[in-house]
């Protein structure tokens, strides 16, 4: 889908976290035509997301905050990029005013898509062509389904994950009025892999999630359950797949790491801690386990047998509610009796996890939609839900937090930078930004704690 005289397509993923960049930069891999990167491809490169091929140049720009992703966190997603930096908001605005790309892909937390739209919507009158703008999830879609939604309204393409949310997403667009010609039905794309082969040893995989459950008396309960699976079945591996090391940050804040319980149980030789691309863990898995991590799609693609749990009952809080009618609703003692579950192939068919083969047309509609705006002499304004006429009392605060005003321009006092900062400024930025995410992780908690004594 080229749009540039050169013949390459310019795409911008602005991603806030480490599971966002990884979607983000693997959407603009799809929407290219490219494969994506799973499993043992993400460490060998085969189909690895990369400006040596001609038709795409990709650009990742980070937005600085809480989840901005680590070295590590980086490359584990496996992904590559011609360019990547950390950004403010504005600093990214004023980098598409100097020149702007064919393509913006917002994986961001829904207040900031809203906020960079309203920015770029206020660009793009001085721009000669502004870029086509793409955003959407980046898994399951179990909780703010409205509100996440509409502060993603404007973009030229919202992608939804699945026929059920495709349907959802106009349906709450429709019942407000809004314009839902933007929603596209496409999949996860991070979906691949091998198909499903038995391993020995037999391996069982838990999923974890940084904020699900959020208890320490859960979270303890699930570690000593995955121990006790270990010790009734010697012969198995089990292994608890983490998402980040103490310190780091994901899309959702991990205040009780499984790192920290398990130093207080006696770990038997068969259950151990693991990093590491999912993709590459799940080359070596027989079971799937979890609470309602996205994870379970990427199984259930690969045909692998996967188990949401029900030990902590099927809640909204959880978000293991959204796996009802799979068949793979099970518990630990199930688990430890030996029950493999088995999926509904109408609920997997409806999630946008194609394991008949079908996947690789599931973007089809998606590149065919950015293809014919690239196509056009010139796009329409970026016009969001979210205005001072429906919003007056809500939108004002969204932008702010990104140190812009009402009309989408930046706020007196707002970072003037329009060069990339000095080491000195480097240095306080690190410092802050560590500074703020032991806030977050090590005192917040504490203060929570004493405050329920």
């Amino acid at each position: 889908m080229p749009a540039s005289n050169s013949g390459t397509t310019r795409i911008t993923v602005l991603a806030d976290s480490d599971t966002r960049w990884k979607w983000g930069a693997l959407t603009a891999s799809r929407l290219a035509g490219r494969g994506a990167v799973s499993g043992a491809a993400a460490v060998s490169g085969e189909a690895a997301v990369s400006g040596e091929a001609a038709d795409m140049r990709l650009d990742g720009r980070l937005l600085r905050g809480r989840a901005t992703p680590t070295v590590r966190q980086l490359d584990e997603v496996g992904v590559r990029a011609d360019s990547l930096r950390e950004v403010t908001a504005i600093e990214f605005l004023r980098e598409v005013e100097r020149d702007a790309p064919d393509v913006i892909v917002l994986a961001l937390v829904g207040g900031a898509v809203q906020a960079v739209l309203h920015g770029l919507a206020r660009l793009a009158v001085s721009l000669k062509r502004r870029p086509v703008v793409v955003t959407g999830y980046v898994g399951v879609v179990y909780e703010k389904l409205a509100d996440g939604l509409l502060l993603r309204h404007g973009a030229d393409v919202v992608l939804a994950n699945s026929r059920q949310d495709a349907e959802r997403f106009r349906a709450v667009y429709e019942g407000v009025g809004a314009d839902a010609s933007g929603v596209v039905e496409s999949a996860l794309p991070f979906l691949g892999g091998a198909a499903y082969e038995k391993h020995d040893p037999y391996t069982v995989v838990f999923a974890a999630q940084p904020s699900v459950p959020d208890s320490r008396a859960h979270r303890t309960y699930l570690l000593r359950r995955m121990v006790q699976h270990a010790r009734l079945h010697p012969d198995r591996e089990v292994l608890i797949k983490l998402r980040s090391k103490p310190g780091e940050h994901t899309t959702h804040i991990e205040e009780l790491p499984y790192q920290k319980l398990a130093k207080g149980e006696a770990l038997p030789p068969n259950c151990r801690l693991v990093y590491g691309n999912m993709g590459e863990v799940l080359d070596r898995t027989d079971l799937l386990v979890t609470v309602s991590s996205t994870a379970a799609l990427e199984s259930l693609h690969r045909r692998i047998p996967t188990a949401v749990l029900t030990d902590l009952g099927v809640r909204e809080a959880l978000g293991n509610h959204h796996f009802i009618g799979s068949g793979c609703l099970a518990s630990w003692d199930e688990i430890d009796a030996g029950y493999s579950p088995e999926p509904s192939p109408e609920w997997v068919a409806r999630q946008g996890v194609a394991p008949d083969g079908t996947y690789e047309t599931a973007f089809d509609a998606a590149r065919e939609r950015v293809a014919s705006l690239l196509a056009r002499p010139s796009l329409p304004p970026i016009t969001p839900y979210y205005s001072l006429t429906t919003a007056p009392g809500y939108l004002p605060g969204i932008l702010a937090r990104h140190h812009l005003g009402p009309d989408g321009a930046p706020l007196p006092g707002a970072p003037a930078e329009d060069r990339e900062p000095g080491p000195v400024r480097q240095a306080v930025r690190s410092a802050a930004r560590g500074a703020y995410r032991h806030g977050v992780q090590r005192v917040a908690p504490v203060i929570r704690r004493m405050g329920e004594l």
